[in-house]
């Protein structure tokens, strides 16, 4: 067994007990909370900061152990700073270890790549981040309105689940997801902007029309579209639900399914 697979296999595990909040008799953000959120955010950060090695890779599986990494980093900013994020524990985690698996299975896909004489630029590192926050922000939002799903779905049969029991209410998760967006459109602008200031840089081109541009402004026009609907309309539950996981699903697109076409499909 390689010490990266071991690495990223404690990594998954540093999660699990995260993923087992609601079992607890009475969940709290109390000391054992914060020493559960504290394991399973440094598990992935470590992981990530290790397999870099001082250079940014390209290939699927550090894609995905960044979006991890990242979004427990905020997730767990966002958990200090709200009342009822922390509620949201259970769900993230359980997605993240989703990720963490498929990110070690996909670890050896593809030989990892550095970013060459291409990462010497000015504006590759505040690219990267800008993006990685993004993406992370916009998960944390997606599991948001995927709590809200299941508030609704769990008050429409009557059935609470030790999950549903935990989660915030729909309308703690539908203003979580509006402060998320109001957020990550802006962290987005950041993105595009950088983006197009590497590819000029790069190419004298302003914009290159590829999948991952058009799909990540597909993406910015929908949830700008949602926090218009918002605010004019109400939109809320699970209406913006579904648009906000739509918007998810472009960014996943974007950027790690980009990364996984080139990794795994075709590589």
């Amino acid at each position: 067994m390689t010490d990266g697979l071991i690495l990223n296999l404690a990594a998954v595990l540093a999660l699990v007990p995260a993923s087992l909040l609601g079992l607890r008799r009475e969940p709290g953000r109390d000391g054992m909370y914060w020493m559960m959120l504290a394991v399973a955010t440094l598990g992935p950060f470590t992981t990530i900061m290790v397999s870099l090695s001082g250079e940014w890779h390209t290939d699927l599986a550090t894609s995905l152990w960044a979006t991890i990494g990242a979004s427990m980093v905020l997730f767990s900013v966002i958990s200090i700073l709200t009342r009822e994020a922390w509620r949201l524990t259970p769900l993230i985690a359980i997605y993240m270890i989703i990720l963490g698996v498929l990110a070690t299975i996909w670890a050896h896909a593809g030989e990892p790549q550095g970013l060459g004489s291409a990462g010497s630029g000015p504006w590759i590192g505040l690219h990267i981040a800008v993006s990685v926050g993004t993406y992370g922000l916009v998960t944390i939002a997606a599991v948001a309105a995927l709590g809200a799903v299941v508030q609704e779905r769990a008050l429409k049969i009557k059935h609470q689940t030790p999950l549903s029991r935990l989660l915030p209410s729909v309308a703690d998760c539908d203003e979580l997801v509006v402060r998320l967006l109001a957020v990550s459109e802006i962290v987005l602008a950041l993105g595009l902007i950088s983006g197009m200031a590497l590819q000029f840089a790069e190419s004298h081109e302003i914009l290159a029309l590829n999948h991952k541009s058009i799909l990540t402004i597909t993406a910015f026009v929908v949830i700008g579209g949602v926090l218009i609907a918002h605010y004019r309309s109400g939109l809320r539950g699970r209406k913006a639900a579904r648009i906000v996981l739509l918007a998810y699903l472009l960014l996943t697109l974007g950027y790690p399914g980009v990364k996984f076409v080139s990794d795994i499909v075709i590589g």
